[in-house]
Order: structure tokens, then C-alpha cells, then sequence
């Protein structure tokens, strides 16, 4: 079982995801912290991602990029606001131009990734907030939920490897 909820709450401006996997914590915080297993599951499975630039630490910056079915390139950014190793991460995310460069760093969504012991696995609970409504109708209009989903649900594979 991986993802067992999501809930898109356009009153507090929230998207959020939970997901259990048959890991225990500092496993799980891998696929976070080591940017060859990230680029095996950020991304939905035809859109997959290369990370350019990853300094996994407070004020580090990262640069990515997934390339869809046709080869075309979506680029993206974070910078860490937050790392409590192995159980919290927090991150500000937006698009990036082909350069790595921001689009609009005022156009972000901030994600808080937590993960916990459930039983002798892992509850990660992922919550991406939005700066206005509007950004999140537009976000999830592109499919962000749907991709979010379909990106978690490769972790499992990851924590197989």
C-alpha cells in the first residue's frame, strides 16, 4: 500500500498526500536525501527527472528537470527551508526556465514532507501549500494531484532496490 489519502483543501490552500510504505524511516528519508533515488520516482512514470543541482541542506538550492514522452523539458527549483533528518523536510518549489533559473519566484507552493514510524514501516504525509487559490485550481488543472499520485506510487519500487 502506498498512497492511502489525498485531500485538496482549497480553504487552507492545501494539497495533501499519505502514503505508508513497508520501510523503515531512515530508509524511506533516502529517497528524499540521495538526488539518483529521487530521479527514480519525482515525476509521474512518463514525465521522469533529472536533478542537475541538489544540496540536500538548509538554504540549499536544486535544480531539476522531467522530460516528458516527446522529449520536451519541464524545469523545476526548490531551495530547503528546513531538513530534521530522518523525519521532516520543507521546501519552497516553483518553475524554473531552461537555465534552472525561476520563473516567477513569487509563483510558489511550499511542501512539508514528514515521516514517522507506523508499526515497522513508514507514514509519510506530504502537504504542498499554495499562495492563493488560484494557484491551486491552476496547479491541479495541469494534473498536479494526479502526478503527485502517480509519483509516490513508484517509492515502493525505490525502497525495493
Amino acid at each position: 500500500m502506498t498512497v492511502i489519502s489525498s485531500n485538496k483543501d482549497v480553504e487552507r490552500l492545501t494539497l495533501t498526500f499519505v502514503a505508508e510504505f513497508d520501510a523503515p524511516v531512515d530508509r524511506v528519508w533516502q529517497v528524499w536525501a540521495d538526488p539518483r533515488k529521487l530521479e527514480r520516482w519525482w515525476g509521474p512514470p512518463t514525465w521522469p527527472a533529472t536533478f542537475e543541482r541538489f544540496e540536500f541542506e538548509p538554504g540549499g538550492q536544486v535544480r531539476y528537470y522531467m522530460t516528458g514522452p516527446g522529449g520536451e523539458k519541464s524545469h523545476g527549483w526548490w531551495t530547503i527551508t528546513a531538513i530534521d533528518a530522518p523525519h521532516r523536510i520543507e521546501f519552497d518549489d516553483g518553475f524554473a526556465d531552461d537555465n534552472g533559473d525561476p520563473v516567477d519566484p513569487k509563483d510558489i507552493t511550499h511542501g512539508v514532507v514528514t515521516l514517522e514510524p507506523n508499526g515497522s514501516g513508514t507514514r509519510m504525509t506530504s502537504v504542498s501549500t499554495f499562495i492563493s487559490a488560484e494557484q491551486l485550481e491552476r496547479m491541479s488543472a495541469m494534473g498536479m494531484e494526479e502526478g503527485l499520485r502517480l509519483a509516490m506510487e513508484q517509492i515502493e519500487t525505490v525502497l525495493k532496490d
